[in-house]
């Protein structure tokens, strides 16, 4: 099973997250399978592969709680239709 989560980038005390599609088994440094976006929580700034994202959502990835709320955050689904789990 896929999931979209986060990646933990950037130094000590700035961190920087990398929006991943990553198979559930690997770890969390774990290899990827694309990379689809990043969030920068110190600059609250959010960048977003919307194709690529849909795309895996269609085939049945899950996004986890927090990566749907950013999805959330930028609008990119309304909030009712919000439920993969």
């Amino acid at each position: 099973m896929v999931k979209l989560r986060l990646r933990r980038c950037g130094r000590k005390q700035r961190a920087i997250y990398r929006i991943i599609a990553i198979d559930v088994r690997s770890r969390r440094e774990g290899k990827d399978l694309r990379k689809v976006g990043f969030y920068d929580p110190m600059k609250n700034k959010t960048c977003l592969n919307v194709p690529v994202i849909l795309d895996f959502l269609k085939k049945g990835a899950q996004p986890t709680v927090t990566v749907q709320n950013l999805l959330k955050k930028v609008e990119l689904f309304p909030s009712n239709q919000m439920k993969f789990n």
